[in-house]
């Protein structure tokens, strides 16, 4: 399977990463204050008691499925960018790269500390709630607080996609706008909206990127046929 092929089913499988985490997210998290700055610890370690796995699902797919796929779309994206606009290619790839990283890193912290919570909550719910809020500020820190090394990366892409002519107007325009949201989600007051603007954004993008590689490798396909 030929790497635009391969980038685009990536980001396709990105899209459907968000789309399933904002789904539960709104369906059965929100109660429990995910998404917002008030979580109830408490109430987490006792959902994670009554619904055992179903967190640990959740940090898999929207962390530890994610960062795979994101991966793999980095380097196709990479690829895409690397004749018209090298130096953009060689950066996103960098960018991209540490994003994934930090992804995988946040999903495996918080899937080990639910396992912790998990032991702990029999003996001390208290102690397994302080435990967790610690662990989940780790979290946060890592791939989800914030969005600058997600945003750093896109804003690369647009820009080196617009300037190098290499993606089309629209993914690379969108590309930048969802970036700079990503930038955007360290200022305070803007903070929460920008967040959800990059995620949003994030789905929009992932899936026309997608559609864009798997397009672009099948004519490419049909040229040489």
């Amino acid at each position: 399977m030929k790497l635009a092929t391969l980038g685009g089913w990536a980001a396709l499988t990105c899209a459907a990463t968000y789309l399933i985490g904002f789904a539960l997210l709104v369906t059965v998290l929100a109660p429990l204050g995910y998404g917002s700055q008030q979580i109830d610890p408490s109430a987490v370690v006792a959902f994670n008691a009554t619904h055992p796995g179903l967190l640990t699902g959740w940090n898999t797919v929207i962390y530890i499925v994610n960062a795979v796929a994101l991966v793999v779309l980095v380097v196709s994206v990479s690829r895409a960018l690397a004749d018209a606009a090298p130096t953009a290619a060689s950066l996103s790839r960098a960018f991209g790269l540490v994003w994934a990283t930090l992804v995988l890193g946040a999903g495996m912290i918080a899937n080990v500390a639910l396992e912790k919570v998990g032991q702990m909550a029999g003996q001390d719910s208290d102690a397994a709630a302080q435990f967790w809020e610690v662990m989940h500020a780790v979290e946060l820190g890592l791939g989800g607080g914030n969005e600058i090394a997600g945003g750093v990366w896109l804003l690369t892409v647009g820009l080196g996609g617009w300037m190098g002519a290499s993606l089309s107007r629209l993914v690379s325009g969108l590309a930048i706008v969802v970036g700079g949201a990503g930038l955007a989600t360290v200022v305070p007051v803007i903070g929460d909206l920008a967040g959800v603007v990059f995620g949003l954004g994030a789905i929009a993008w992932f899936l026309l990127v997608g559609v864009f590689l798997l397009r672009r490798q099948r004519t490419t396909d049909h040229a040489h046929a």
